[in-house]
Protein backbone atom coordinates (compact mmCIF):
# COMPACT_ATOMS: atom_id res chain seq x y z
CA UNK A 1 0.00 0.00 0.00
CA UNK A 2 1.50 3.53 -1.16
CA UNK A 3 2.01 6.26 1.67
CA UNK A 4 2.12 8.66 -1.38
CA UNK A 5 0.48 12.30 0.01
CA UNK A 6 -2.06 13.01 -2.20
CA UNK A 7 -2.18 16.10 -4.11
CA UNK A 8 -4.80 17.93 -5.05
CA UNK A 9 -3.34 20.28 -8.57
CA UNK A 10 -4.90 23.65 -7.53
CA UNK A 11 -6.48 25.07 -10.68
CA UNK A 12 -8.54 28.94 -10.89
CA UNK A 13 -12.31 28.71 -10.65
CA UNK A 14 -14.07 30.16 -13.48
CA UNK A 15 -15.14 34.09 -13.35
CA UNK A 16 -13.67 34.34 -10.04
CA UNK A 17 -10.38 36.83 -10.29
CA UNK A 18 -7.35 36.50 -8.05
CA UNK A 19 -4.70 38.68 -8.62
CA UNK A 20 -1.31 38.94 -7.98
CA UNK A 21 0.02 41.00 -4.78
CA UNK A 22 1.26 43.64 -7.60
CA UNK A 23 -1.64 43.80 -8.84
CA UNK A 24 -3.11 44.03 -5.52
CA UNK A 25 -1.47 46.84 -4.59
CA UNK A 26 -2.31 48.54 -7.94
CA UNK A 27 -6.32 47.82 -6.91
CA UNK A 28 -5.74 49.59 -3.61
CA UNK A 29 -4.15 52.52 -5.58
CA UNK A 30 -7.87 53.01 -7.47
CA UNK A 31 -9.82 51.95 -4.09
CA UNK A 32 -8.36 55.01 -2.99
CA UNK A 33 -8.56 56.87 -5.49
CA UNK A 34 -12.18 56.43 -6.02
CA UNK A 35 -13.05 56.51 -2.75
CA UNK A 36 -11.08 60.33 -2.31
CA UNK A 37 -13.10 61.66 -5.42
CA UNK A 38 -16.49 60.29 -3.73
CA UNK A 39 -15.96 61.59 -0.61
CA UNK A 40 -15.16 65.30 -2.10
CA UNK A 41 -18.44 65.16 -3.25
CA UNK A 42 -19.61 64.34 0.41
CA UNK A 43 -20.68 60.86 -0.17
CA UNK A 44 -20.53 58.66 3.60
CA UNK A 45 -19.35 54.76 3.15
CA UNK A 46 -21.74 52.21 4.20
CA UNK A 47 -21.29 48.23 3.90
CA UNK A 48 -23.83 45.85 3.91
CA UNK A 49 -23.06 41.94 4.62
CA UNK A 50 -22.43 39.78 1.72
CA UNK A 51 -26.05 38.20 1.66
CA UNK A 52 -30.02 39.58 1.15
CA UNK A 53 -33.22 37.78 2.16
CA UNK A 54 -34.05 36.49 -1.59
CA UNK A 55 -37.21 37.74 -0.74
CA UNK A 56 -35.48 41.30 -0.52
CA UNK A 57 -33.33 40.51 -3.85
CA UNK A 58 -36.81 39.46 -5.57
CA UNK A 59 -38.55 42.57 -4.67
CA UNK A 60 -36.45 44.78 -7.09
CA UNK A 61 -36.91 42.75 -10.14
CA UNK A 62 -39.91 42.59 -12.32
CA UNK A 63 -42.09 39.26 -12.70
CA UNK A 64 -42.21 38.43 -8.89
CA UNK A 65 -37.65 38.43 -9.83
CA UNK A 66 -37.78 36.36 -12.32
CA UNK A 67 -36.05 38.72 -14.43
CA UNK A 68 -33.40 38.47 -11.69
CA UNK A 69 -33.67 34.78 -10.51
CA UNK A 70 -31.40 33.23 -13.22
CA UNK A 71 -28.51 35.46 -11.89
CA UNK A 72 -28.48 34.68 -7.86
CA UNK A 73 -26.36 32.35 -6.06
CA UNK A 74 -28.04 31.28 -3.35
CA UNK A 75 -27.00 29.99 0.27
CA UNK A 76 -27.50 26.56 1.59
CA UNK A 77 -25.61 23.67 4.32
CA UNK A 78 -23.95 21.09 2.51
CA UNK A 79 -25.34 18.89 4.38
CA UNK A 80 -29.04 19.93 5.10
CA UNK A 81 -30.85 18.17 7.73
CA UNK A 82 -34.39 16.83 8.06
CA UNK A 83 -36.82 19.75 8.26
CA UNK A 84 -34.31 22.41 7.06
CA UNK A 85 -36.11 25.07 4.67
CA UNK A 86 -35.41 25.82 1.27
CA UNK A 87 -32.66 28.32 0.72
CA UNK A 88 -33.51 31.99 1.93
CA UNK A 89 -30.22 33.51 1.65
CA UNK A 90 -28.35 34.91 -1.72
CA UNK A 91 -25.19 36.54 -2.07
CA UNK A 92 -26.15 40.09 -3.22
CA UNK A 93 -25.43 40.12 -7.34
CA UNK A 94 -25.86 44.33 -7.14
CA UNK A 95 -25.57 46.89 -4.50
CA UNK A 96 -28.76 48.86 -5.43
CA UNK A 97 -31.22 46.17 -3.27
CA UNK A 98 -29.44 46.13 -0.09
CA UNK A 99 -29.18 49.83 -0.27
CA UNK A 100 -32.85 49.95 -0.67
CA UNK A 101 -33.20 47.26 2.04
CA UNK A 102 -30.70 49.33 4.54
CA UNK A 103 -32.66 52.87 3.66
CA UNK A 104 -35.78 51.14 4.51
CA UNK A 105 -34.26 49.32 7.64
CA UNK A 106 -32.52 52.49 9.27
CA UNK A 107 -34.87 55.54 7.54
CA UNK A 108 -35.42 56.78 10.93
CA UNK A 109 -31.50 57.22 11.79
CA UNK A 110 -30.45 58.52 9.00
CA UNK A 111 -29.90 62.00 7.50
CA UNK A 112 -31.90 63.06 3.85
CA UNK A 113 -30.97 63.34 1.12
CA UNK A 114 -28.88 59.98 1.47
CA UNK A 115 -25.27 60.50 -0.31
CA UNK A 116 -23.78 56.74 0.31
CA UNK A 117 -20.85 55.13 -1.68
CA UNK A 118 -20.16 51.73 -1.50
CA UNK A 119 -17.58 49.18 -2.55
CA UNK A 120 -17.84 45.89 -2.30
CA UNK A 121 -18.14 42.23 -4.37
CA UNK A 122 -21.15 41.49 -5.67
CA UNK A 123 -21.79 37.62 -7.23
CA UNK A 124 -23.71 36.87 -10.64
CA UNK A 125 -24.25 33.29 -12.39
CA UNK A 126 -23.66 34.19 -15.76
CA UNK A 127 -21.47 32.89 -18.49
CA UNK A 128 -17.49 34.10 -17.88
CA UNK A 129 -15.88 35.63 -20.58
CA UNK A 130 -13.75 39.16 -21.62
CA UNK A 131 -14.80 41.16 -18.72
CA UNK A 132 -17.78 39.06 -17.55
CA UNK A 133 -16.98 37.49 -13.65
CA UNK A 134 -18.83 35.83 -11.26
CA UNK A 135 -17.79 37.74 -8.65
CA UNK A 136 -16.42 41.32 -9.35
CA UNK A 137 -16.15 44.57 -7.23
CA UNK A 138 -18.65 47.74 -7.81
CA UNK A 139 -17.96 51.14 -6.48
CA UNK A 140 -21.52 52.80 -6.26
CA UNK A 141 -22.74 56.17 -5.27
CA UNK A 142 -26.57 57.14 -4.64
CA UNK A 143 -28.65 59.66 -3.83
CA UNK A 144 -31.88 58.92 -1.88
CA UNK A 145 -34.36 61.54 -0.89
CA UNK A 146 -37.78 61.72 0.31
CA UNK A 147 -40.65 62.36 -1.74
CA UNK A 148 -39.09 64.94 -4.08
CA UNK A 149 -35.40 64.33 -4.96
CA UNK A 150 -34.01 67.41 -7.20
CA UNK A 151 -32.91 66.74 -10.86
CA UNK A 152 -29.46 68.43 -10.55
CA UNK A 153 -28.44 64.96 -8.65
CA UNK A 154 -28.79 63.67 -11.90
CA UNK A 155 -26.67 65.91 -13.18
CA UNK A 156 -24.00 65.77 -10.40
CA UNK A 157 -23.45 61.71 -10.85
CA UNK A 158 -21.77 61.72 -14.66
CA UNK A 159 -19.86 64.95 -13.45
CA UNK A 160 -18.29 62.84 -10.78
CA UNK A 161 -17.90 59.57 -12.94
CA UNK A 162 -15.97 62.13 -15.48
CA UNK A 163 -13.83 62.85 -12.81
CA UNK A 164 -13.00 59.85 -10.96
CA UNK A 165 -12.52 58.17 -14.59
CA UNK A 166 -10.52 60.67 -15.92
CA UNK A 167 -7.74 60.62 -13.50
CA UNK A 168 -7.65 57.47 -12.76
CA UNK A 169 -3.88 55.98 -12.83
CA UNK A 170 -3.58 54.15 -15.65
CA UNK A 171 -6.07 55.68 -17.73
CA UNK A 172 -4.43 58.75 -18.82
CA UNK A 173 -4.53 57.72 -22.50
CA UNK A 174 -8.14 56.32 -22.48
CA UNK A 175 -11.03 57.86 -24.05
CA UNK A 176 -14.33 56.95 -22.39
CA UNK A 177 -17.58 58.46 -23.01
CA UNK A 178 -20.43 59.03 -20.80
CA UNK A 179 -23.99 57.92 -22.60
CA UNK A 180 -27.04 59.85 -21.25
CA UNK A 181 -30.94 59.34 -22.13
CA UNK A 182 -33.81 59.73 -19.82
CA UNK A 183 -36.34 56.96 -20.76
CA UNK A 184 -39.19 58.75 -20.52
CA UNK A 185 -38.07 59.76 -23.84
CA UNK A 186 -38.54 56.63 -25.28
CA UNK A 187 -41.92 55.93 -23.86
CA UNK A 188 -42.98 59.07 -24.72
CA UNK A 189 -42.24 58.13 -28.62
CA UNK A 190 -43.80 55.31 -28.65
CA UNK A 191 -46.78 56.86 -27.69
CA UNK A 192 -46.30 59.95 -30.01
CA UNK A 193 -46.11 57.00 -32.85
CA UNK A 194 -48.31 54.40 -31.35
CA UNK A 195 -46.68 51.69 -30.54
CA UNK A 196 -48.70 50.54 -28.04
CA UNK A 197 -45.79 47.65 -26.04
CA UNK A 198 -43.57 50.38 -24.99
CA UNK A 199 -41.85 48.08 -22.36
CA UNK A 200 -41.00 45.68 -25.40
CA UNK A 201 -39.81 48.16 -27.78
CA UNK A 202 -37.82 49.77 -25.11
CA UNK A 203 -36.03 45.94 -24.62
CA UNK A 204 -35.33 45.71 -28.42
CA UNK A 205 -33.74 49.05 -28.51
CA UNK A 206 -31.72 48.27 -25.44
CA UNK A 207 -29.20 46.00 -28.06
CA UNK A 208 -29.52 48.60 -30.72
CA UNK A 209 -25.74 49.03 -30.29
CA UNK A 210 -25.36 45.34 -30.32
CA UNK A 211 -27.48 43.70 -33.00
CA UNK A 212 -27.23 46.59 -35.26
CA UNK A 213 -30.05 48.65 -37.10
CA UNK A 214 -30.90 45.91 -39.72
CA UNK A 215 -31.50 43.59 -36.90
CA UNK A 216 -33.57 46.08 -34.17
CA UNK A 217 -35.83 47.08 -37.58
CA UNK A 218 -36.61 43.59 -38.12
CA UNK A 219 -37.52 42.86 -34.45
CA UNK A 220 -39.69 46.64 -34.14
CA UNK A 221 -41.37 45.19 -37.53
CA UNK A 222 -42.40 42.18 -36.05
CA UNK A 223 -43.02 43.09 -32.60
CA UNK A 224 -45.27 46.09 -33.71
CA UNK A 225 -46.95 44.23 -36.93
CA UNK A 226 -46.85 40.49 -36.26
CA UNK A 227 -48.00 38.30 -38.92
CA UNK A 228 -48.75 41.11 -41.20
CA UNK A 229 -45.25 42.38 -41.11
CA UNK A 230 -44.44 44.38 -44.01
CA UNK A 231 -41.86 43.72 -46.46
CA UNK A 232 -40.08 46.72 -45.86
CA UNK A 233 -39.40 49.28 -42.84
CA UNK A 234 -42.40 51.32 -42.27
CA UNK A 235 -41.98 55.23 -41.86
CA UNK A 236 -42.98 54.94 -37.89
CA UNK A 237 -39.82 52.89 -37.62
CA UNK A 238 -37.74 54.46 -39.35
CA UNK A 239 -38.35 58.00 -37.65
CA UNK A 240 -37.76 55.67 -34.16
CA UNK A 241 -34.37 54.41 -34.86
CA UNK A 242 -32.87 57.76 -36.71
CA UNK A 243 -33.45 59.68 -33.73
CA UNK A 244 -32.11 56.30 -31.73
CA UNK A 245 -29.22 55.73 -33.40
CA UNK A 246 -27.54 58.97 -33.54
CA UNK A 247 -25.52 60.82 -30.60
CA UNK A 248 -26.18 64.48 -29.68
CA UNK A 249 -23.55 66.72 -27.85
CA UNK A 250 -26.18 69.30 -26.08
CA UNK A 251 -29.37 70.16 -25.42
CA UNK A 252 -29.79 71.76 -28.89
CA UNK A 253 -28.68 69.17 -31.01
CA UNK A 254 -31.54 67.00 -29.23
CA UNK A 255 -34.15 69.64 -29.98
CA UNK A 256 -33.02 70.20 -33.15
CA UNK A 257 -33.33 66.36 -33.84
CA UNK A 258 -36.64 65.83 -32.62
CA UNK A 259 -37.86 68.82 -34.76
CA UNK A 260 -36.88 68.39 -37.69
CA UNK A 261 -37.77 64.73 -37.52
CA UNK A 262 -41.67 65.03 -39.04
CA UNK A 263 -42.07 61.62 -38.41
CA UNK A 264 -42.47 62.35 -34.83
CA UNK A 265 -45.63 64.01 -32.45
CA UNK A 266 -43.49 66.24 -29.96
CA UNK A 267 -46.69 67.46 -28.43
CA UNK A 268 -46.91 63.93 -26.60
CA UNK A 269 -46.39 64.75 -22.75
CA UNK A 270 -44.36 61.91 -21.79
CA UNK A 271 -42.12 62.96 -24.56
CA UNK A 272 -41.75 66.69 -23.62
CA UNK A 273 -40.98 65.75 -20.02
CA UNK A 274 -38.42 63.37 -20.98
CA UNK A 275 -36.64 66.20 -23.12
CA UNK A 276 -36.98 68.59 -20.61
CA UNK A 277 -35.37 67.31 -17.91
CA UNK A 278 -33.18 65.53 -20.36
CA UNK A 279 -31.36 68.65 -21.49
CA UNK A 280 -31.40 70.21 -17.81
CA UNK A 281 -28.50 67.27 -17.48
CA UNK A 282 -26.64 68.17 -20.35
CA UNK A 283 -27.17 72.25 -19.91
CA UNK A 284 -25.79 71.49 -16.05
CA UNK A 285 -22.55 68.95 -17.86
CA UNK A 286 -21.24 71.32 -20.48
CA UNK A 287 -18.52 72.38 -18.51
CA UNK A 288 -16.94 69.06 -19.36
CA UNK A 289 -14.87 68.49 -22.41
CA UNK A 290 -16.77 68.26 -25.54
CA UNK A 291 -17.59 64.58 -26.27
CA UNK A 292 -17.46 63.61 -22.34
CA UNK A 293 -20.91 63.42 -22.35
CA UNK A 294 -23.73 62.66 -24.99
CA UNK A 295 -27.46 62.18 -25.53
CA UNK A 296 -28.25 58.82 -26.79
CA UNK A 297 -31.55 57.73 -26.94
CA UNK A 298 -31.06 53.84 -27.26
CA UNK A 299 -29.90 53.93 -23.58
CA UNK A 300 -32.72 52.45 -21.67
CA UNK A 301 -31.07 49.98 -19.03
CA UNK A 302 -31.59 46.76 -18.82
CA UNK A 303 -33.90 46.46 -15.50
CA UNK A 304 -37.52 48.18 -15.19
CA UNK A 305 -37.14 50.30 -11.90
CA UNK A 306 -35.18 52.86 -13.88
CA UNK A 307 -37.75 55.86 -14.37
CA UNK A 308 -35.88 58.92 -15.86
CA UNK A 309 -32.21 59.74 -16.18
CA UNK A 310 -30.23 56.62 -17.74
CA UNK A 311 -26.54 56.37 -18.04
CA UNK A 312 -24.09 54.24 -19.57
CA UNK A 313 -20.32 54.96 -20.22
CA UNK A 314 -18.08 52.80 -22.37
CA UNK A 315 -14.81 52.98 -24.28
CA UNK A 316 -15.04 55.63 -27.50
CA UNK A 317 -12.49 52.99 -29.30
CA UNK A 318 -13.94 49.55 -28.12
CA UNK A 319 -17.92 50.64 -27.74
CA UNK A 320 -18.28 46.68 -28.36
CA UNK A 321 -16.57 45.66 -24.86
CA UNK A 322 -19.63 47.21 -22.89
CA UNK A 323 -20.47 49.68 -20.71
CA UNK A 324 -18.22 50.12 -17.43
CA UNK A 325 -20.33 52.60 -15.86
CA UNK A 326 -24.04 52.89 -15.50
CA UNK A 327 -26.93 53.43 -13.56
CA UNK A 328 -29.96 55.78 -13.42
CA UNK A 329 -33.33 57.16 -11.78
CA UNK A 330 -35.88 55.22 -9.89
CA UNK A 331 -38.90 56.79 -8.60
CA UNK A 332 -39.41 54.47 -5.78
CA UNK A 333 -37.32 51.67 -4.92
CA UNK A 334 -36.92 51.33 -1.27
CA UNK A 335 -40.57 51.79 -1.07
CA UNK A 336 -40.85 47.76 -1.91
CA UNK A 337 -39.54 47.69 1.62
CA UNK A 338 -40.95 50.85 3.41
CA UNK A 339 -44.43 52.82 2.79
CA UNK A 340 -42.50 55.77 2.22
CA UNK A 341 -41.47 57.54 -1.07
CA UNK A 342 -37.94 57.60 -0.88
CA UNK A 343 -36.85 58.78 -5.51
CA UNK A 344 -32.72 58.11 -5.57
CA UNK A 345 -30.69 58.69 -8.23
CA UNK A 346 -27.02 56.38 -8.31
CA UNK A 347 -24.35 55.39 -11.06
CA UNK A 348 -22.17 52.37 -10.75
CA UNK A 349 -18.33 51.85 -12.30
CA UNK A 350 -18.06 48.09 -12.79
CA UNK A 351 -14.58 48.08 -11.02
CA UNK A 352 -13.30 44.58 -11.49
CA UNK A 353 -14.52 44.76 -15.40
CA UNK A 354 -12.56 47.95 -16.03
CA UNK A 355 -9.44 47.03 -13.50
CA UNK A 356 -8.94 43.82 -15.68
CA UNK A 357 -9.33 45.58 -18.87
CA UNK A 358 -6.26 47.82 -18.15
CA UNK A 359 -4.63 45.17 -16.55
CA UNK A 360 -4.02 43.07 -19.75
CA UNK A 361 -3.06 46.72 -21.42
CA UNK A 362 -0.59 46.76 -18.80
CA UNK A 363 -0.67 50.27 -18.07
CA UNK A 364 -1.76 49.89 -14.39
CA UNK A 365 0.07 51.97 -11.68
CA UNK A 366 2.31 48.83 -10.48
CA UNK A 367 5.54 49.85 -8.46
CA UNK A 368 6.47 46.57 -7.27
CA UNK A 369 5.64 43.45 -5.56
CA UNK A 370 5.80 44.98 -1.67
CA UNK A 371 4.07 48.18 -0.58
CA UNK A 372 6.91 48.66 1.66
CA UNK A 373 9.47 52.21 0.87
CA UNK A 374 12.26 50.94 2.75
CA UNK A 375 14.18 47.54 3.45
CA UNK A 376 16.13 47.84 6.24
CA UNK A 377 18.88 45.26 6.01
CA UNK A 378 20.84 42.97 8.86
CA UNK A 379 24.39 43.05 8.62
CA UNK A 380 24.47 40.37 11.10
CA UNK A 381 22.66 39.05 14.47
CA UNK A 382 24.26 41.19 17.02
CA UNK A 383 22.83 44.00 14.59
CA UNK A 384 18.86 43.06 15.14
CA UNK A 385 17.97 45.05 18.10
CA UNK A 386 19.59 48.15 16.50
CA UNK A 387 18.06 47.02 12.50
CA UNK A 388 14.40 46.72 14.51
CA UNK A 389 14.85 49.84 16.21
CA UNK A 390 15.73 51.91 13.12
CA UNK A 391 12.58 50.33 11.62
CA UNK A 392 10.35 51.29 14.03
CA UNK A 393 11.58 55.27 14.23
CA UNK A 394 11.34 55.44 10.34
CA UNK A 395 7.51 53.78 10.54
CA UNK A 396 6.69 56.18 13.70
CA UNK A 397 7.53 58.92 11.02
CA UNK A 398 4.86 57.57 8.15
CA UNK A 399 7.21 55.37 6.31
CA UNK A 400 6.59 51.72 5.28
CA UNK A 401 9.29 49.37 6.52
CA UNK A 402 10.05 46.00 5.54
CA UNK A 403 13.42 44.28 7.49
CA UNK A 404 15.69 41.66 6.18
CA UNK A 405 14.81 37.88 7.92
CA UNK A 406 18.10 36.75 7.83
CA UNK A 407 21.75 37.90 8.41
CA UNK A 408 22.37 36.96 4.74
CA UNK A 409 24.92 39.03 2.06
CA UNK A 410 24.16 42.10 1.25
CA UNK A 411 24.15 41.35 -2.38
CA UNK A 412 21.49 38.87 -1.83
CA UNK A 413 19.19 41.23 0.61
CA UNK A 414 20.14 43.53 -2.00
CA UNK A 415 18.42 41.40 -4.71
CA UNK A 416 15.65 41.11 -2.58
CA UNK A 417 14.38 44.67 -2.24
CA UNK A 418 15.02 44.76 -6.45
CA UNK A 419 12.88 42.03 -7.04
CA UNK A 420 10.20 43.39 -4.97
CA UNK A 421 10.67 46.72 -6.26
CA UNK A 422 11.20 48.47 -2.80
CA UNK A 423 12.69 52.08 -3.98
CA UNK A 424 14.91 52.23 -0.76
CA UNK A 425 17.41 50.33 1.30
CA UNK A 426 18.55 51.17 4.81
CA UNK A 427 22.08 50.28 6.05
CA UNK A 428 22.41 50.05 10.04
CA UNK A 429 26.06 51.00 10.94
CA UNK A 430 28.37 47.93 10.37
CA UNK A 431 30.75 49.38 12.91
CA UNK A 432 30.61 51.08 16.00
CA UNK A 433 30.72 55.22 14.91
CA UNK A 434 29.62 55.13 11.53
CA UNK A 435 26.75 56.93 10.33
CA UNK A 436 23.51 55.17 8.94
CA UNK A 437 23.16 55.19 5.15
CA UNK A 438 20.45 54.69 2.43
CA UNK A 439 20.16 53.76 -1.08
CA UNK A 440 18.13 55.00 -3.26
CA UNK A 441 17.64 52.23 -5.75
CA UNK A 442 16.51 53.90 -8.98
CA UNK A 443 19.32 55.99 -9.48
CA UNK A 444 21.79 53.98 -7.00
CA UNK A 445 23.21 56.98 -4.74
CA UNK A 446 24.03 56.34 -1.54
CA UNK A 447 23.78 59.16 1.28
CA UNK A 448 24.33 58.94 5.05
CA UNK A 449 20.98 59.56 6.59
CA UNK A 450 19.49 59.40 10.46
CA UNK A 451 16.08 57.66 10.76
CA UNK A 452 14.78 61.01 12.61
CA UNK A 453 14.67 62.80 9.72
CA UNK A 454 15.31 61.71 6.84
CA UNK A 455 13.13 62.09 4.25
CA UNK A 456 12.78 60.27 0.62
CA UNK A 457 12.92 64.33 -1.30
CA UNK A 458 16.64 63.95 -0.01
CA UNK A 459 17.33 61.55 -2.53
Amino acid sequence: MSDKKRIYKPKPVSGFPEWLPEERQAEQVWFDHIRRVFESYGFCSIETPSVEELDAINAKGGDGGADVDKEIYVLERLHKEEGDKKAHLALHFDQTVPLARYTAQHFNELVFPFKRYQMQRVWRGERPQAGRFREFYQCDIDVINIDHLPLHFDAEMPAIIWETLSSLPGMENEEIQIRISNRKILVGLCEAIGFQDSTSVIRIVDRLEKDGMVSTSNKLRELIYGENTPATDETPIRHFLSLCRNKYNNSDDLRDALQTNKGIDTSNPTLKEGIKKLAFVLDQLSHLPEGAVVADLSIVRGLDYYTGTVYETVFTEDPGYGSICSGGRYDDLAGNYINKHLPGVGISIGFTRLFDRIRNKGTLPVKGISPADILVVLPNEDSRALMNETAQTLRARGYKVETFHSASKLKRQMAYAEKKGIPYVWFPPFEDGNPHEVKNMSNGEQKAATPQDWTKDEN
